[in-house]
């Protein structure tokens, strides 16, 4: 389990995930040495597909225990991983956004 993050404030999730989504795009060009995301998106396709697994299955764990700010903890680093593999993949929140929106009507 990772260490509980202190003193975490409600956000606006549109903006946090476009933010986070530019900053990733912005780790392209980051030497992999120096950047966890960089190396993410340029090193071996399993290692980012493992760790998008790992992340889920902390999710189901923290969910099994019932702890709320475990959850909430694991699904943030989910989040960061899916939208790493997204950016790997080419996929844009727009694009992400319409497949959602499509799927609502």
């Amino acid at each position: 389990m990772g260490v509980r993050t202190a003193n975490v404030q409600n956000g606006n999730i549109g903006e946090t995930l476009t933010g986070l989504a530019e900053v990733i795009h912005g780790r392209r060009d980051a030497s992999p040495q120096e950047s966890y995301t960089a190396r993410l998106l340029t090193d071996v396709e399993d290692e980012l597909l493992k760790k998008l697994a790992e992340e889920a299955s902390e999710v189901i764990m923290a969910c099994k225990d019932n702890d709320h700010d475990h959850i909430r903890y694991e699904a943030g680093d989910l989040v960061y991983h899916l939208l790493v593999t997204l950016e790997r993949y080419g996929i844009t929140l727009d694009e992400l956004a319409g497949e959602l929106n499509a799927r609502r009507h």
